[in-house]
């Protein structure tokens, strides 16, 4: 039985925080409502640190803690609780000073009869565009909960994606860094040692073997101008993407790239139906949604795309008609979308693209990876098998020059 840590509210209104042994989290949850309390969260003890829960999510808050405070808030209000005591609770079960702060900063701005997308967008660079756009169409429907609920859900289906992908990189990372280390000190170290011996023998290294020499010698002499230069470049790359103009050429190159382009497709389709379906739901006109989805995704080509299509849609023209103009988005989305158009439920069949192209993103990254570790055991065997057969050259030439 593993051991969880929870967070529920009695029905006195007071915070009831502790641990509980149960085969899952649902029966965790079950056993407080079983006790009369209402459950904020329950989480398994050393499994809530992940690799996506280390990076910073919006400027001030991680990732994880937005996530974790949307949970929290659509299960208390939709437990029937007012915002301004939901609000309370969460200030006084938060984890750390820093997420206290700013949820007591919003419960005031509601106390003096502001509302809470109000409060939210005033924390600038916590929350996204998207976010307060959200969580202001769910005040105005009526559905704040539901809102917050579904908002939940998106950020921890993004979260998965990024998490995976960044648990597909370790092996591969780890592999390059060994075996980097492994070449580095096979040319600095091993191969050097040849050449006195050649010297006091009066012979030449053999050609293959010069070159490795050669290439250790500049690894050890040079070493810093090697880490210079990686630094020029990176500094070069990130201005390049700070400027419009050239940050737009960068990303139509990724998008014509074979293999890397049909996942960056892929991905910016399913975050822009994802965003676009989520807000339609929650009853924010189409053309809102657009703009608001077009600032989500990452590429400014497909960007520009939505932009265009925005256009199109608001002279009349249908969503889908208007994306295909681009000629970068999936044909497969374009036609689910054309579909939900026609039967007058775009919000559902949006979701339903976002969902299918969530799964073909991280089936394609599990196949890329697939071929990415032999790719790089067999380049990497390539390399030490040829520095193998520079020592083996020099060990004969020495033995060709005692004879």
């Amino acid at each position: 039985m593993a051991l969880f840590e929870y967070k529920a509210v009695t029905p006195a209104g007071e915070t009831l925080t502790g641990e509980m042994e149960a085969p899952s989290q649902d029966l965790v949850i079950a056993r407080l409502q079983e006790m009369g309390n209402i459950p904020v969260s329950a989480r398994e003890v050393g499994s809530g640190l992940r690799l996506g829960s280390l990076l910073r999510g919006r400027r001030g808050l991680k990732q994880r803690e937005v996530g974790d405070l949307t949970q929290q808030l659509a299960t208390l209000l939709g437990a029937g609780l007012p915002l301004d005591r939901s609000l309370g609770i969460l200030a006084e079960l938060a984890d750390s000073e820093r997420v206290r702060e700013l949820v007591e900063q919003v419960r005031n701005h509601v106390r003096e009869g502001g509302s809470l997308s109000e409060g939210l967008e005033q924390r600038h660079g916590v929350f996204s565009r998207f976010y307060v756009n959200m969580v202001r169409a769910g005040e105005i429907g009526g559905s704040l909960d539901q809102t917050l609920a579904r908002m939940a859900e998106y950020m921890e289906r993004a979260k998965e994606l990024k998490d995976g992908v960044v648990s597909a990189l370790i092996y591969p990372a780890l592999l390059v860094v060994l075996a980097v280390a492994s070449l580095i000190l096979l040319m600095v170290y091993v191969i050097p040692q040849f050449t006195p011996m050649f010297e006091d023998f009066g012979g030449e290294l053999p050609l293959l073997t010069q070159i490795v020499v050669g290439v250790g010698d500049v690894l050890q002499n040079y070493w810093w101008a090697l880490i210079a230069s990686a630094l020029v470049l990176v500094l070069w790359f990130r201005g390049q993407m700070r400027r419009p103009a050239s940050r737009r050429a960068w990303d139509g190159r990724f998008l014509r790239t074979r293999w890397l382009g049909d996942v960056i497709a892929k991905i910016e389709t399913a975050r822009l139906t994802r965003t676009t379906g989520t807000l339609l739901v929650n009853g924010v006109p189409l053309l809102s949604a657009l703009s608001i989805a077009k600032n989500v995704m990452t590429n400014t080509v497909l960007a520009e795309d939505v932009a265009e299509a925005a256009k199109a849609v608001k002279t009349g023209s249908p969503l889908a008609r208007a994306l295909v103009k681009s000629d970068h988005f999936p044909r497969l989305a374009l036609q689910m979308v054309n579909v939900g158009e026609e039967t007058g439920k775009l919000d559902e069949m949006l979701l339903k693209v976002a969902d299918t192209y969530d799964r073909e993103v991280k089936t394609t990254i599990d196949r890329l990876m697939a071929l990415l570790v032999p790719a790089l055991t067999l380049g990497l065997a390539m390399l030490i098998g040829v520095i193998v057969m520079s020592v083996l050259m020099a060990i004969l030439s020495i033995n060709e020059l005692i004879a």
